[in-house]
């Protein structure tokens, strides 16, 4: 097919321009048995003609869903592209859901085949299959203890590109042909939300959308085919579908997959990518590891990481963002980034990071602070599935850690009446599947959607995103309550792994709190304190102390902001459990389900409410292996100290 004067308005299409004008340059790689394998883009273009064939030799046909189920795999982004060449539509589907997670969305896709990762996946779909009868065929990738699996709805990939190649030869015309029909106003792909208020909605995106959000991005940013990306996030995640697949394909650049979830750090140090993403939640995790680190560090280690860190916090953003900063403090930090920012960076691997972002939830400003004082350039955007990721973009030489940005390029956004946030431009999806009624609510007739976050500009035309809408209230004293802006303040202390805060129509502000394992069972450990459970390590009096420290601060930091003074924390508990996204208190990308964790444990925040001291709570808990029970526990509220606002409360008009 001769691609160099036609559109390139879909992903199948830019593979064979690629192949064409760049083929021996790397487009994929893989880490094996601690080799990294990789693929140029004239090698994959024939990878995936050879999977496509196979594919509809198999009978997927034009507007069929194909799910995609696994690890971040070579094999699975090419079966991305190959679906969509042959008109088909790929479903990507979180590889860690339970089984009625991933029942419901094959069904609700209408899902007639599968590719995935290995047995453990092969192994879920195969229990769901009576609740998916139109699921015909399984593919897997990994043949690992499959040996013996003798159904005849079960194919390797091998045999499947084995089937493709001799269809091509039958059919020579076919697979171009196929490519050529596509246009960009066709559908790209169908990605499900994380379900926090609900059942996952199928939002479908087009190759416009998607294609034309990546450009743009990638215009913006000035990223080129040099680029060194780390391919790790959940392939379901609209995130990665731009980062990891979008955005390669656009400026041709190489993504790079790890060797399993657990080598990710690992791999990322080796590879030392120059463009990458995650969420707060990764950087809050790297973080807390760092400052374990230290704990284990040498006296004098600690001292001058205490020391150094305090100049970067000093003069390390003015230094990134190019401002005035004096000649000592140059000095200082210079010093400091030999001693202590150069060495770190490089063990995180993020000594070549020329552009980083973070997005999905609000980030700690301290976090964020601490990173980009080290002269990496995190910078925050704020986006949806519904957006195909980009709204808003922070420009270079206009990084705050407390806004989003600006509209990203193409987008418009305005604020309703009510503080909502709507916006609208390339990106925005095409319709939610097979859910009209949900569209309409969430996209105007003339092309606006509602994000249901609650925002303003700023003087500088930067936005700022307070909460969910839905979740921003008031006390009853009239003080403004923003949950997830105390939750990121409590979350920056490496021993607090999540909070759920509380307050709208209460008299003051309380909180769930979950112990970050790994910090608070680090610090026991050096201090020969023996605990059996996370639930032993919670009730340790310790710990307690500890935690009601971190509150504290938190409240003293809350008292110095006018707007927020009034929801400092009066009272909290530390859970007995971990949030987990399998008893459905988490999203599979992590986001707290916040009416859901209230329903739950209605007789906690009664008793936070209530004046008790201590509360009586018995739940069902899923275990890795899917069993299901019940841990009981009598939980000790605590009353933490709170202080005098600096300026006069603001109060409800």
């Amino acid at each position: 097919m001769n691609v160099a004067g036609s559109n390139l308005d879909t992903f199948p299409k830019l593979l064979i321009d690629h192949a064409r004008t760049r083929g021996d340059k790397p487009s994929i790689r893989e880490k094996q048995f601690g080799i990294w394998q990789a693929w140029t883009w004239l090698e994959v273009a024939e990878e995936i003609k050879a999977l496509a064939c196979g594919l509809a030799a198999m009978g997927l046909t034009r507007g069929d869903k194909i799910a995609i189920v696994g690890d971040n795999r070579p094999r699975l982004y090419w079966t991305m592209t190959a679906a969509q060449a042959i008109g088909a539509i790929p479903v990507p589907v979180y590889q860690d859901s339970v089984a009625e997670e991933m029942s419901y969305v094959i069904e609700h896709a209408e899902v007639r085949f599968a590719m995935v990762e290995d047995q453990e996946q092969v192994d879920k779909l195969t229990e769901i299959r009576e609740s998916c009868p139109r699921l015909e065929q399984i593919i897997y990738d990994d043949a690992r203890g499959l040996r013996d699996y003798s159904e005849d709805s079960l194919s390797n990939f091998e045999a499947v590109q084995e089937r493709g190649r001799a269809f091509a030869d039958e059919h020579p015309d076919f697979y171009d042909a196929e490519v050529a029909k596509s246009v960009g106003s066709d559908t790209a792909i169908m990605l499900y939300t994380s379900g926090t208020t609900g059942r996952p909605k199928g939002v479908v995106l087009s190759f416009d959308n998607v294609l034309q959000t990546a450009k743009n991005s990638v215009t913006f940013e000035g990223l080129t085919a040099d680029e060194e990306v780390l391919a790790y996030l959940p392939m379901a995640w609209v995130g990665d579908n731009i980062f990891s697949f979008g955005q390669s394909y656009a400026a041709g650049f190489c993504v790079s997959c790890p060797e399993s979830g657990d080598t990710v750090m690992h791999d990322l140090r080796e590879l030392g990518p120059s463009y990458f993403f995650a969420p707060p939640r990764i950087f809050e995790n790297i973080l807390t590891s760092v400052l374990i680190r230290m704990e284990d560090a040498s006296s004098l280690k600690r001292k001058m990481f205490r020391y150094f860190m305090d100049v970067a916090k000093r003069c390390g953003i003015a230094i990134l963002n190019g401002e005035p900063v004096s000649f000592s403090d140059r000095i200082l930090y210079a010093l400091g980034n030999v001693l202590i920012y150069g060495p770190l960076k490089n063990v995180l691997g993020f000594s070549r990071i020329r552009l980083a972002y973070t997005a999905g939830e609000a980030i700690g400003p301290d976090i964020f602070d601490f990173y980009r004082s080290l002269g990496i350039n995190l910078k925050q955007l704020y986006g949806s599935t519904e957006a195909s990721v980009f709204i808003t973009i922070q420009p270079d030489g206009e990084i705050k850690a407390d806004t989003v940005g600006k509209p990203a390029p193409g987008v418009d956004i305005k604020i309703a009446d009510s503080g909502e946030v709507l916006f609208r431009g390339p990106g925005v999806f095409v319709e939610y599947y097979k859910n009209p009624e949900a569209t309409a609510e969430t996209k105007t007739d003339d092309g606006w959607v509602h994000t249901g976050d609650a925002g303003f500009f700023a003087d500088d035309g930067h936005l700022k995103i307070i909460d969910r809408a839905k979740d921003v209230g008031r006390l009853n004293s009239g003080a403004l309550m923003a949950p997830k802006y105390v939750e990121n303040k409590l979350k920056f202390f490496p021993d607090i792994k999540e909070a759920v805060a509380f307050g709208h129509d209460q008299d003051f502000c309380a909180a769930f709190i979950n112990i970050d394992l790994v910090a608070v069972g680090n610090w026991a450990e050096r201090n020969n304190i023996a605990y059996a459970s996370y639930q032993e390590l919670a009730e340790n009096p310790d710990v307690s102390k500890t935690i009601t420290a971190h509150v504290e601060q938190v409240n003293r930091d809350l008292a110095s902001d006018p707007n927020l003074s009034g929801a400092q924390i009066k009272r909290f508990l530390i859970l007995h459990k971990e949030l987990d996204a399998d008893d459905g208190e988490l999203t599979r990308t992590q986001k707290v389900r916040r009416s859901f964790i209230a329903d739950r444990y209605a007789p906690l925040v009664e008793g936070l409410y209530g004046g008790s001291k201590t509360v009586d709570i018995e739940t069902e808990v899923t275990f890795e292996d899917g069993r299901k029970g019940m841990i009981k526990a009598n939980l000790q509220i605590i009353d933490a100290e709170t202080y005098a606002t600096t300026e006069p409360l603001k109060q409800a008009s």
